[in-house]
């Protein structure tokens, strides 16, 4: 192989990439703006979940649980606040799960809803089943305590994936519940020392 051979398979290699690339630059350009439109959409539509009787939802703020950015919502009725909705992550046994709680004005659980989760199929994926997540609703802070043996006041875990459990119950919604409770406080007290 001589070098004007060299030189013309590595021409040919570099034109294929470029083809290449712009191709893929201009499917993710098509693409992209759908793909965020809608996520947009299916968020939307699971904030209208967690509180169906709220007739508007609006963002309140952002906060990172494990660094990864979640907003939180307050959700209103004829002008009167019904109760918040908060978006968090925690860390399960082989991904973080990212999940909606929504609470009344007493910070007391309502509903939960898994977003997204990529733990052990048959195992720690069961806390996306109703089972688990309709034990959350009703709950307050005091009981967001995962348990292996039931009990009627605390979170009975998922059967052999506790740390799924554990990081659902107590790493994602007791610790969204508990930001959620100290900034909302701190805010009412503002607005009434001012």
């Amino acid at each position: 192989m001589t070098a004007k051979d060299i030189i013309k398979i590595t021409l040919n290699l570099v034109v294929i990439y470029v083809i290449g690339g712009l191709i893929m630059a201009a499917i993710y350009a098509k693409t992209e703006p759908v793909k965020v439109l809608k996520a947009y959409q299916e968020k939307q539509e699971a904030l209208k979940e967690m509180m169906p009787e709220a007739q508007s939802i609006k963002k309140i703020g952002v906060w990172k649980p494990h660094d990864k950015e979640a907003e939180y919502y307050v959700a209103k009725k004829d002008g009167k606040r019904v109760g918040y909705i908060i978006e968090t992550y925690a860390k399960g046994y082989s991904s973080y799960i990212n999940m909606l709680v929504a609470v009344n004005d007493s910070f007391t659980v309502e509903k939960l809803n898994i977003l997204e989760q990529h733990e052990t199929p048959g195992l720690g994926d069961e806390v996306s089943e109703p089972y688990f997540q309709n034990q959350f609703a009703g709950k307050t802070l005091d009981h967001l305590v995962v348990r292996k043996v039931p009990t009627k006041v605390d979170i009975q875990a998922v059967s052999g994936a506790t740390i799924s459990s554990r990081a659902v119950t107590e790493d994602g919604v007791k610790k969204a519940v508990e930001f959620l409770k100290d900034k909302i406080s701190s805010e009412v007290k503002n607005e009434q020392a001012g």
